[in-house]
């Protein structure tokens, strides 16, 4: 029996995760939970899992959530102190880390210094500082799995083969639902329309990074700091069927590759499982379905999050917690209405050229480099 913590529960990946973990109940356990106020929701998920300890990142919320469970057997803690202590539970095995964006760093390195196997689907702890939680994993003895399905299968596809043999990894995109649109048209995007992809289930911070490419330019900084290959290694393709869910090219000329519906609860359940292979019940690949498969450049023209993103990763040091923070500042702004579409990209490249990169920062530097870049995208909505 593999006990397991979801930092995140409330949110797209942790939903499903809960899915997966109730289609195994002889293999897997739930023992902690945390969400943001979705009170209601880890409610229910509270009486369905019966963890034994839980955090709400909201004071309130978790206030009224121990109104709610009265005398139950269960701890509700709140705040980040909170969130920390899941992550460190003593009785979970492994920590499924889908808390989205910055507020997912603390937790993660908390839960590697405690021993914990991470499966990772907050890419952006280890854009920000990937080189410090890699290090405090290898410290630690600590196994990070990748979730999300692009370095999901990369990790695969890597297993039991030598680093210094890879060529190329190939980050496949789906493109979102604007990659054919014009320029003109993007410019008045709203939204409701941002938030319907066409292809993935996801929570709405991501989708939106996926409608801009700033997504797959996370994942870039992501495998090159989690794989240790060189970013000039990785490479990008809009493939916008989603059934190949990434490559990789060794120098032999090999391509070796992993295929397989477009279903979360596919890459979820192998990095909860790993190293094992389960049985599921989800409906098998068709390769004639949405056939051909098309694979494309992107258009860094168009969408010039990825080309920031790269320009990021090759700078290094504070650079990519930077963009990052810029970012969340960003499409936070834009789901409210406050900016356009296109103002996401740009205020990201107006705080990038203001800062002062630190090259070998410690985690107080990356810290303080998040927190300087939120001050400034946030002045700079006001010029879009």
């Amino acid at each position: 029996m593999k006990r397991i913590s979801i930092l995140g529960s409330t949110g797209s990946v942790g939903t499903q995760t809960l899915e997966v973990i109730a289609t195994l109940p002889d293999r897997l356990q739930v023992v902690g939970l945390t969400g943001k106020d979705e009170v209601e929701l880890i409610h229910q998920q509270i009486e369905r899992y019966h963890p034994e300890v839980v955090a709400m990142a909201e004071a309130p919320a978790a206030g009224e959530l121990r109104r709610r469970v009265g005398q139950k057997e269960v701890r509700v803690l709140s705040g980040e102190e909170g969130i920390v202590e899941v992550a460190k539970h003593h009785g979970a095995d492994l920590v499924v880390m889908a808390i989205v964006g910055s507020a997912s760093l603390t937790p993660t390195l908390e839960a590697i210094r405690s021993g914990k196997t991470i499966a990772l689907a907050s890419k952006e702890g280890v854009v920000m500082a990937g080189r410090l939680l890699m290090e405090e994993a290898k410290k630690s003895g600590v196994e990070i799995l990748p979730v999300d399905s692009e370095p999901n299968a990369i990790f695969q596809c890597l297993r039991g083969e030598e680093r210094r043999k890879v060529r190329r990894l190939l980050l496949t995109a789906s493109g979102g639902p604007f990659y054919n649109f014009s320029e003109s048209n993007l410019k008045s995007i709203t939204p409701a329309q941002a938030l319907r992809h066409p292809t993935w289930k996801m929570g709405r911070k991501v989708t939106i990074d996926s409608a801009t490419l700033m997504n797959k330019g996370l994942e870039v900084i992501e495998a090159h700091n989690f794989f240790d290959i060189d970013i000039s290694q990785i490479e990008v393709v809009i493939h916008p069927q989603a059934k190949v869910h990434s490559l990789v090219e060794f120098v032999d000329g090999s391509v070796m590759a992993i295929l397989g519906i477009t279903d979360m609860r596919v890459p979820i359940q192998h990095a909860l499982t790993y190293p094992e292979r389960t049985a599921n019940k989800l409906p098998p690949l068709d390769l004639t379905e949405n056939s051909p498969l098309e694979f494309k450049k992107p258009d860094l023209g168009k969408f010039p999050c990825l080309k920031y993103a790269y320009e990021a990763g090759k700078v290094g040091g504070t650079m990519p917690a930077v963009l990052n923070a810029a970012n969340e500042v960003a499409v936070e702004a834009f789901l409210n209405g406050k900016i356009g579409f296109l103002d996401i990209a740009e205020v990201s490249r107006r705080v990038m050229a203001e800062h002062s990169i630190i090259r070998k920062p410690d985690l107080n530097d990356i810290k303080g480099a998040d927190t300087w870049a939120r001050e400034r995208a946030k002045e700079g909505l006001r010029k879009c």
